[in-house]
């Protein structure tokens, strides 16, 4: 008979694509994400933010120079993704089929993770920054 601490552990190497979705949905359920302009605006200036996700392709010039001044100003960590759906996906802004494909995707350009704790996804994406 073998005991449970012999059985082998599977080590699981997560990319910051994959945390970054698990803090995120982690984030919807506890109440602990801003999303847009306004909401992610209040959560900077309100030193609320743990993380702030800003779209690469954002048109409104003025609008990418505040969201980076702002985490600048309170030290807040900022990543920066390709595509506006993902992060309306991710972000909860979508409704899905039966299949569990998004639809009627709402597009964001910004989100903010508020004091968000531990978890192996955070500490990932931590990771991350701390290579920087």
């Amino acid at each position: 008979m073998r005991n449970e601490e012999d059985a082998p552990v599977q080590v699981y190497a997560m990319t910051v694509g994959e945390a970054l979705q698990e803090v995120f949905k982690e984030a919807i359920i506890h109440g602990c994400l801003a999303k847009g302009l306004r909401e992610s605006v209040k959560a900077l200036e309100r030193r609320e933010a743990s993380l702030c996700v800003l779209v690469e392709t954002c048109r409104i010039k003025e609008y990418v120079k505040l969201v980076e001044a702002l985490c600048k100003e309170h030290c807040v960590n900022l990543i920066k993704i390709p595509s506006y759906k993902k992060l309306g996906v991710w972000a909860g802004l979508c409704r899905f089929n039966r299949r569990g494909e998004p639809y009627k995707i709402v597009y964001t350009s910004c989100a903010v993770i508020k004091n968000y704790g531990d978890s192996a996804a955070m500490n990932v994406i931590l990771r991350q920054f701390n290579e920087q």
